[in-house]
């Protein structure tokens, strides 16, 4: 009899994590590094939020909460959705975990049978299908192109929709290639998912508010309201509050499946952390000004580099909509000569300058650790696009 779970087995270690990990070694280790890969924010938490995790020690506040959220938090999360979203939700629908990767977690625990499908678009972010193959379902990824802006085009998840499809999972923002959709683009994939009521939608929305060029931010709920009732909107404090270590994620959606999401926490991690609870109150109901002059300096950051690798030989890089991430197309330079002369003959990356660790497929140059594209589902490897896993039946048809 085997020790280690079989579900394990599913799924392996975060390649994020894993680079995040090595690049905290080196630098304990004396060495110069440069980490690109977790996404987070290198701004502080601003100070009134600060403020209010340290009046709530001060209260007190440091007991056991209610399981899945103290009402203070969620009548904000309330607030934010109305205000921001134009959705209204009542706290019997909300759900706060510790951080947004446990919300998805639950929900999509609390639902998935075996059998169940879960369509993925990709690139997409390296949790989504190791969690739903650790539930039991089979994700299926949906490839998206370049040309295309690594958006979904509805023809193509109408392809991809069964009877056995249980979860539609949206990102937009995208991690990681910062593709937003516009109304008009989202209302598209919108009246795809209306026509099959079966299939619900998971929307992930961390990245709402870390958008550029006047881009308007919408989510699936807002766009067509008759997906309200099986649409679980996921967003938290990580991103636009510079907050990643607080740990608040949360979401709202139907009370059957919120208080499924809260039993499932309620044997596993209880509470969140009572006064990053109160922090992410005075988050979500204080001033925001501050997101704004954070905004200027990502769009900056993003057109510079944006700007450098287009001028690099056999580099394409689309302009990203919003979040903070770039991701770029290096096909082109696969299978150059490198400055010594010596050529890669087997496709694989360049050997010198960029050299894969098998740990967890990143690339280290020069100081610099940041992740290939092969976790994200699409990686340009020269000929074609490379796929972590063979394409569903559906795109061969």
């Amino acid at each position: 009899m085997a020790f280690i779970s079989d579900a394990l087995s599913r799924i392996k270690p975060s390649p994020t994590i894993g680079i995040s990990n090595v690049a905290r070694e080196m630098k304990a280790a004396g060495k110069d590094v440069i980490a690109l890969s977790a996404g987070e924010p290198d701004f502080d938490t601003p100070q009134h939020i600060k403020d209010a995790a340290i009046a709530a020690i001060q209260r007190g506040e440091t007991k056991y909460t209610a399981v899945d959220g103290i009402p203070e938090l969620k009548a904000a999360i309330c607030r934010k959705f109305e205000r921001d979203n134009g959705l209204k939700y009542k706290p019997s629908q909300v759900s706060v975990g510790t951080g947004g990767k446990q919300v998805l977690f639950n929900a999509l625990v609390a639902t998935i049978n075996p059998g169940d499908e879960v369509i993925i678009p990709a690139p997409y972010w390296v949790s989504y299908p190791d969690i739903v193959s650790f539930a039991g379902g089979t994700p299926v990824p949906l490839p998206t192109k370049a040309e295309h802006g690594f958006k979904v085009q509805a023809a193509d998840l109408e392809k991809l929709i069964t009877p056995k499809t249980k979860w539609f999972i949206f990102n937009s923002p995208s991690n990681p290639s910062g593709a937003a959709y516009s109304h008009d683009e989202l209302k598209k994939v919108t009246d795809v998912l209306k026509k099959h009521p079966h299939v619900w939608v998971l929307t992930d929305d961390m990245y709402e508010k870390l958008v550029y060029d006047g881009f308007v931010f919408t989510t699936p709920a807002q766009v067509e309201p008759k997906l309200y009732d099986r649409t679980l909107t996921l967003n938290g404090v990580s991103k636009a509050y510079c907050m990643t270590g607080w740990r608040i994620g949360y979401a709202a959606g139907p009370e059957v499946l919120i208080k499924a999401m809260g039993a499932l926490q309620s044997q596993s991690t209880t509470n969140p952390s009572a006064i990053s609870q109160w922090a992410a109150v005075a988050a979500l109901d204080g001033p925001h000004d501050f997101i704004e002059k954070h905004n200027v300096s990502f769009k900056s950051r993003r057109d510079l580099i944006v700007s450098m690798l287009n001028q690099t030989k056999g580099i394409q890089c689309p302009t990203p909509e919003g979040a903070f991430y770039v991701y770029p197309s290096c096909a082109g330079v696969i299978g150059l000569t490198a400055p010594s002369g010596k050529k890669d003959r087997e496709r694989r990356g360049l050997r010198e300058g960029v050299a894969r660790d098998r740990r967890c497929c990143s690339c280290a140059w020069r100081g610099v650790r940041l992740l290939a594209g092969i976790p994200y589902f699409l990686c340009d490897i020269g000929k074609g696009t490379r796929r972590r896993r063979p394409p569903h039946p559906a795109l061969l048809r």
